[in-house]
């Protein structure tokens, strides 16, 4: 069979190489043909677009950006009428995969999607469309399920977190100080600044200040695929902050707290029992145009799988120097520590427990040979 992939983003990448590892085990005579990254790449797929090339995140990014967009819309239509793929299996990047949904529905391919869009955070009307338009939605977080079904009546599989995949198959490092070079005596706090140079450049100024107060760790920044050293050096003059690439989930286990900007990486820091604040901060014309449109009470995905507060987010004018190191002193007490290890232990349950990529591929194999 000839599978087609489109995503947008690295965890989008990074998901799809999973996919693709369990398609192949249950056809190994499979092609693949994708729009991610260097994972989906390592896994045997050939790539169309390199994600790097299409994140554009905030409203001014993407009009800035159109006739780009435009012209990606139009050379990932042209590919698949020359490459005629059994199915298409879109990876969240809404705005990009819903727009290509729909014109590929008319043209009579099989559209599966998995990871949905966050519709539940806003944008709900592409429902509609999506229901139109998909043979077939996976979704990964538990509340996803009951809020398609009973809100919208529309059937959709929860096949778990992949991300419960990548945890479990975390090999450990051993000397993991000393191998990266890192102080043997110091606590780590890691650093995630975000997946995008409009994110690090906004927040990483702050977390540097943030280090300043706390000597008695060592501030480590988690370096994000697609993104150079020479993005996070210029913020990084006289300081002792190193980064580290490709350790991200080692870097975590070995942590003692982390600073996350929101994302994936607010759970992941989780399913490892990472304590952590979540930090966001962006342009006021995007943060100003985004509160009018996202209705939610939380934003990072610890909080809305468990619907309170669990982590601490300290959102726009909220995430300040003071506020910070205020809420980084509160986190280190061990009574503080106590309660998120439980919560966390909540979340885990929550989730269910890991195969979402070899569910996945179970289901569209199925799907395919029933059509």
């Amino acid at each position: 069979m000839k599978y087609y992939l489109i995503s947008g983003e690295a965890s989008g990448d990074l998901h799809g190489s999973y996919l693709i590892r369990a398609l192949k085990t249950l056809d190994p005579e499979a092609q693949f043909r994708a729009w991610g990254g260097d994972l989906m790449v390592k896994e045997g797929a050939l790539l169309v677009k390199h994600y790097k090339t299409l994140a554009f995140m905030g409203f001014w990014e993407v009009l800035y950006n159109l006739n780009t967009i435009l012209r990606n819309i139009k050379l990932c239509k042209k590919d698949i009428l020359q490459t005629n793929p059994d199915i298409i299996i879109y990876i969240d990047y809404p705005g990009f995969n819903l727009r290509i949904a729909k014109w590929a529905k008319k043209k009579g391919f099989k559209n599966h999607y998995y990871i949905s869009p966050q519709v539940w955070a806003w944008k709900e009307n592409r429902v509609h469309q999506m229901k139109r338009t998909l043979d077939a939605l996976y979704v990964i977080l538990p509340f996803e399920k009951n809020y398609f079904k009973s809100r919208h009546q529309f059937p959709v599989q929860f096949v778990g977190h992949p991300l419960l995949d990548q945890i479990q198959n975390i090999k450990t490092e051993n000397d993991f100080y000393s191998s990266n070079k890192l102080e043997i005596n110091k606590p780590i706090i890691t650093l995630l600044p975000g997946s995008r140079y409009q994110e690090i450049k906004k927040i990483l100024p702050l977390f540097v200040q943030v280090a300043e107060h706390f000597e008695k760790y060592q501030f480590i920044i988690a370096g994000a695929p697609g993104i150079s050293p020479e993005c996070y050096t210029p913020f990084l003059q006289n300081t002792s902050i190193k980064i580290l690439y490709s350790k991200t989930h080692q870097l975590l286990k070995n942590s003692t707290a982390a600073l996350i900007t929101s994302g994936t990486a607010t759970l992941e820091a989780a399913l490892l029992g990472v304590p952590q604040l979540v930090c966001y901060k962006t342009s006021r014309l995007n943060y100003w145009i985004g509160k009018s449109f996202i209705k939610l009470k939380y934003i990072s995905l610890v909080n809305l799988i468990l619907d309170k507060a669990v982590v601490t987010e300290l959102i726009q004018n909220a995430c300040s120097n003071r506020n910070l190191i205020q809420h980084l002193n509160q986190l280190l007490k061990e009574e503080n520590l106590k309660k998120l290890a439980e919560d966390y232990k909540t979340l885990m349950k929550e989730l269910g427990g890991p195969g979402a990529s070899k569910t996945t591929a179970q289901l569209l194999i199925k799907a395919l040979k029933q059509s």
